[in-house]
């Protein structure tokens, strides 16, 4: 049975992301020890602000203890907007800080060719998933979802990387290694395809 851990450690609007999944008829509960995670199959650690203070709360909560057991653990994980930076091995906002290593990696600042365009980016953008990217099952290989971020891991080559946008230039969109997964973007605003990406992920492992 499916049951969805999300982590509450006060970096992230997490009723949003729970009554996405309430929608889509998945059982979640907010998760605030790193033992309550326990019992659940799969785990969400959603985000926003910096990576400094999510590594932050992380660590003051042992939600970051609780992260790494449930990897190991074999269990899917999902990181949403910052909580998916905060699963590379470091980050380069305000200063270098370490990250929770599931993914190698450095989140840093974007960079665009072109001036017109503003950071954070905000709105709506296309995604590109590759062929064989499990968060993009039924979603024809593109569509479009909704976007709040400055940073981004650095290397869009890089093997574990699912999906990519273009904001003036090809930037990271979803990384997906073994059992642990992230998207840049909130799945959670982006209605119809956000839902439909999130009950890709309910239905792994």
């Amino acid at each position: 049975m499916t049951r969805v851990a999300i982590l509450d450690c006060g970096i992230s609007n997490v009723g949003s992301v729970q009554n996405a999944f309430g929608y889509i008829g998945i059982e979640s509960r907010l998760i605030h020890r790193s033992q309550d995670i326990a019992d659940c199959s799969h785990v969400v650690l959603p985000g926003d602000g910096s990576f400094p203070e999510g590594m932050m709360r992380l660590k003051s909560t042992g939600l970051d203890e609780g992260v790494h057991r449930a990897a190991s653990d074999g269990k899917m994980i999902l990181g949403i907007c910052l909580g998916m930076q905060l699963l590379a091995d470091e980050g380069e906002e305000f200063g270098l800080t370490s990250g929770l290593g599931l993914v190698p990696g450095r989140v840093v600042l974007m960079q665009t060719d072109a001036q017109a365009l503003p950071l954070p980016q905000v709105g709506w953008n296309d995604v590109t998933f590759g062929e064989h990217s499990r968060l993009g099952q039924h979603l024809e290989g593109h569509a479009p979802f909704y976007f709040m971020q400055s940073f981004a891991f650095s290397d869009p080559s890089a093997p574990y990387v699912a999906a990519r946008c273009n904001y003036g230039g090809t930037h990271v969109s979803a990384i997906e290694k073994d059992n642990v997964l992230g998207v840049q973007f909130h799945p959670e605003k982006s209605q119809r395809t956000g839902l439909r990406l999130l009950k890709n992920f309910a239905e792994m492992g």
